[in-house]
């Protein structure tokens, strides 16, 4: 795994209200709620964690809840548009009464690549799908009493992003991240590592007058690719910096280290470590059960509980 980008280490979305993102990805999802913690850059608004039991990286869905009344987002180029999430082939049809038992928006069965996938609306307009994968995806799921494991959800299958033309983006995945291309249908190119095995595909639509996207509510705020440590982070940092592109100091994010630095088609992407993981600050059972801030916050921790809604 010597420097190599691992697929997908997280996706980070925006939502308004936290209850009810909260109640929609554990509860009709079915995803395990693993960390409650704030924005760093705003410890009033929280940042919501939701995976696999550990909190394997490519399974790593997060929120930031701005409230309710926020600004609506608005899909278009330069802006990840599609988070599609692998699940067991013959599964669609538990998900379809599922989302109609609970109001989802969704769209019938659909077939890209050769495979199967529903598409969906969240509460906020966030549009997922969930994708019967030709290759076998033998992570192991996390269960609730109502998603069990031979329909639940098993982490990231892909990530869709939308350009007005994919040329620069390509190059970053190809160039830089080691991608390639494995298959084309009309606009939509799909680009895959051969590290990992899951969460290794990334979707690239090229839409050449389609306008700019607005991240709000709703919309994908950014996509994190996965590294195996702090070494080979920086190592990816230098590769960066010499292609030309700006990117951020290694920022300490708790769980991981990040990179951020925005690619040529607009799309803010993260560079994150595997290590130290989720249980840094919380046994593996205590998972998303406590508020836990960042060190420098902990000193306002009455002022920012006092601030923030209960959500369970």
């Amino acid at each position: 795994m010597e420097n190599q980008i691992l697929g997908i280490h997280h996706i980070t979305a925006i939502a308004g209200d936290a209850k009810r993102n909260f109640n929609f990805y554990s509860n009709v999802l079915g995803l395990r709620f693993i960390k409650k913690t704030v924005n760093f850059d705003d410890p009033k608004t929280y940042h919501f964690y939701f995976g696999d039991e550990v909190g394997s990286a490519g399974t790593i869905l997060t929120f930031f809840p701005w409230g309710e009344g926020i600004q609506q987002g608005r899909k278009g180029s330069g802006m990840a548009t599609e988070i599609g999430y692998s699940v067991p082939k013959g599964s669609l049809d538990f998900w379809q009464e599922r989302f109609e038992k609970y109001n989802v928006i969704y769209n019938k069965p659909a077939e890209k690549f050769g495979e199967k996938y529903l598409t969906f609306l969240d509460p906020d307009g966030l549009k997922l799908e969930l994708i019967e994968s030709k290759t076998d995806d033998n992570r192991k799921p996390w269960e609730t009493d109502e998603v069990k494991a031979d329909v639940a959800t098993r982490g990231f299958h892909n990530i869709t992003l939308t350009l007005n033309s994919i040329k620069a983006t390509a190059a970053i995945l190809t160039e830089i991240f080691g991608y390639k291309l494995i298959n084309q249908d009309v606009n939509r190119y799909r680009y895959a590592t051969k590290a990992v095995e899951n969460a290794a595909i990334v979707d690239l639509v090229e839409l050449a007058d389609e306008k700019k996207g607005h991240v709000a509510n709703g919309s994908v705020h950014h996509v994190a690719f996965r590294v195996q440590n702090d070494e080979i982070l920086m190592h990816f940092r230098e590769k960066i910096e010499a292609y030309g592109l700006s990117i951020t100091p290694q920022i300490d994010r708790q769980y991981f280290y990040s990179l951020y630095f925005r690619e040529p088609g607009g799309v803010l992407f993260e560079i994150a470590t595997d290590n130290p993981g989720f249980t840094v600050d919380e046994s593996l059972e205590e998972l998303g059960q406590n508020l836990k801030l960042p060190e420098q916050y902990e000193f306002q921790r009455a002022s920012i509980e006092k601030h923030l809604v209960k959500i369970n």
